[in-house]
């Protein structure tokens, strides 16, 4: 029984060992076939991921893969202008011509990423996409230049607008900062910091000082262009500026001396009526007294020569000397007011003339260029009339004459009649 026994167990043992031989020789047959199929794999084997290429040199790199090059074809997807790759071989080839740069179609110190790839002839599913970098370089430095979009020299006035593009010539360095400094401070402006921005300005009424001597100003510009290097190109633009006129504000100007000068027509005129008034009332009584002496010396005569009696005779001879004496006492009663009179031909005469200047200085419309020069004028004749009539007495003014019969006794025929200039 106990040989029976360890029979049983030797079999079972040697059942097992069996079949962990079998495991192992199954597993190690798995990984063989897992190495060979990784092995396969369609592979670049001498990839380059980066070019550094001079200007006016050669690329030209084989690219070799890790089976028959005669199955495959070689491909390119974005690339830079000039660069070919050989489909059958796999060759990188690039001529660093001088005139790609120049024109613009290829920059220094950019890096281009070129798509490219492999793939089998038979089956499309067996290929590689990979990509490699490319920078151009030159020793020969060409300068970015900085270009506004207008002329060096603008004439403008006071009040006119400035608009335009600060563009770059851009050179072996890009310009990446633009910096403006000007010779005369300026504020409200729409600032340059990089190309292709716009700079705008408005010139304010108040450029040009009141007490400035100088009939204009010239504003400098000078547009800064800095590569990362700090290489500098200075662009600069001179705005040459005018007084110029603001509408809005000197027509208001206008408009409050004109109202001012009507007012002060419209005083005189009521002073020209009070005094007016009263040379014409002193004129009348005057009158009386030259008609009464005239009658009584007449009279007188008439008696003296035709009277029945020695009494109306005698009478007569006295009645002249009535009239005679008239005469005193009418200078008394009624003196002549010829400085009234002079006084109100002198007011219808400024009156006559700030009503002239008024109309000839009135605005041709909202834009008159003579609207400062009209202003002025009629600011200085109404200072001059003003100082000119220092000395007119102060009269008390009828609170029952309004303006309208001032102004209707002063357009009175009568009246431009009576203050008419007589020629002989």
């Amino acid at each position: 029984m106990k040989y029976l026994l360890a029979f049983a167990f030797l079999l079972a043992s040697q059942f097992i060992a069996a079949q962990d031989t079998t495991r192992v020789i199954h597993a190690d047959s798995t990984q063989l076939r897992r190495d060979s199929a990784i092995d396969d794999r369609l592979r670049i084997i001498n990839m380059n991921p980066f070019f550094t290429l001079h200007v006016d040199s050669i690329l030209q790199y084989t690219f070799e893969i890790n089976k028959p090059a005669d199955r495959y074809y070689w491909y390119l997807k974005n690339a830079p202008v000039g660069l070919k790759l050989d489909k059958a071989t796999g060759t990188l080839y690039f001529k660093a011509d001088k005139s790609y740069f120049r024109s613009g179609k290829l920059k220094y110190d950019v890096e281009y990423k070129v798509q490219m790839g492999v793939q089998n002839l038979q089956n499309p599913m067996d290929k590689v996409d990979t990509f490699c970098i490319i920078v151009f370089y030159s020793t020969e430095i060409i300068p970015s230049r900085v270009k506004p979009t207008i002329n060096n020299v603008m004439m403008l006035e006071e009040g006119d607008s400035v608009k335009f593009k600060v563009q770059c010539d851009e050179g072996s360095f890009p310009t990446e900062q633009i910096t403006l400094l000007t010779n005369i401070p300026i504020s409200d402006y729409k600032a340059v910091r990089k190309c292709d921005d716009q700079f705008e300005w408005i010139v304010p009424f108040d450029f040009i000082k009141d007490n400035d001597t100088a009939k204009q100003r010239q504003l400098n510009l000078h547009f800064i262009g800095t590569d990362k290097f700090y290489n500098r190109d200075t662009a600069i633009v001179s705005l040459i500026i005018k007084p110029g006129i603001d509408y809005s504000r000197q027509n208001e100007l206008h408009r409050k001396i004109q109202e001012e000068v009507a007012a002060y027509i419209n005083d005189l005129k009521l002073t020209f009526y009070v005094v007016s008034s009263s040379v014409k009332k002193n004129k009348s009584t005057r009158t009386t007294f030259d008609v009464t002496g005239s009658t009584t010396a007449l009279a007188g005569t008439v008696l003296a020569t035709t009277g029945a009696t020695e009494t109306a005779k005698d009478i007569g001879k006295i009645l002249p000397s009535v009239g005679l004496t008239l005469v005193p006492v009418k200078e008394a009663v009624a003196p002549s007011k010829v400085q009234e009179q002079n006084t109100a031909a002198q007011i219808r005469t400024v009156i006559k003339r700030l009503e002239y200047l008024q109309s000839e200085n009135a605005l041709s419309g909202p834009k008159d260029v003579n609207v400062i020069a009209k202003t002025k004028k009629l600011q200085d004749e109404l200072k001059q009339t003003r100082f000119q009539l220092i000395d007119l007495p102060l009269v008390e003014f009828d609170p029952n004459v309004s303006r309208e019969d001032a102004d209707k006794y002063f357009k009175d025929p009568k009246v431009n009649k009576k203050y008419k200039l007589k020629v002989n």
